[in-house]
C-alpha cells in the first residue's frame, strides 16, 4: 500500500491503496464518486470515462500511480449542479434510456468539445468511438452534442 495525493474535481484527496489500483476503484470505493461505471474493465466500452487534465481516459485501465499531479475530473465535477451545457442538452434530447453509459458518454463529449467546439457529424462519430450504448441512443447523443456545442459557442 502507498499513499497517493490526488486532485479530484478541484479538491485534494489522499488515498492509501496498492499502486496498480485502477482509478475507477479509487474513485468509487475510496472517494465515493460513483458516476464513473464499471462496464468492461478493459477500456473498450467507455462507461468509466473521466478526464485527466481535460483529456478523456478510461479510468478502469489507469493505475492510480500514473496519475501524479494531473487534475482528475469526474462527472460529479463537470458542474456542481448538472448545469453543464452537455448535461442540459442530454435532458433536452431525452438521451438516457437505461443510463448506464451516459456519464462516460458525457465526459467523452466534454473532452471532444474542448478540442473541437463545433464538430461535424463525422467528427462527433470519430470522437465518440469507443463509447458504447447498449440502448442505441447514438442519434440523440449526436444531437445533444450539437446542441451543447451551439449553446457553448
Amino acid at each position: 500500500m502507498s499513499i497517493f495525493d490526488l486532485t479530484v474535481n478541484g479538491k485534494p484527496h489522499q488515498v492509501d491503496v496498492v499502486s496498480d489500483t485502477p482509478m475507477l476503484w479509487v474513485l468509487r470505493e475510496h472517494l465515493n464518486l460513483v458516476g464513473a461505471k464499471y462496464g468492461c474493465g478493459i477500456a473498450q466500452c467507455g462507461a468509466c470515462t473521466i478526464h485527466l487534465d481535460g483529456i478523456a481516459v478510461r479510468s478502469c485501465s489507469v493505475p492510480v500511480s500514473s496519475v501524479g499531479n494531473r487534475a482528475v475530473t469526474t462527472i460529479e465535477g463537470l458542474s456542481p449542479d448538472a448545469s453543464h451545457p452537455l448535461q442540459e442538452a442530454w435532458l433536452e434530447h431525452d438521451v438516457p434510456q437505461c443510463g448506464y453509459c451516459q456519464t462516460g458518454q458525457i465526459m467523452n463529449a466534454a473532452a471532444l468539445l474542448r478540442k473541437n467546439p463545433n464538430p461535424s457529424d463525422d467528427e462527433i462519430e470519430r470522437g465518440m468511438q469507443g463509447n458504447l450504448c447498449r440502448c442505441g441512443t447514438y442519434i440523440r447523443i449526436r444531437a445533444a452534442i450539437k446542441t451543447a456545442a451551439a449553446n457553448m459557442g
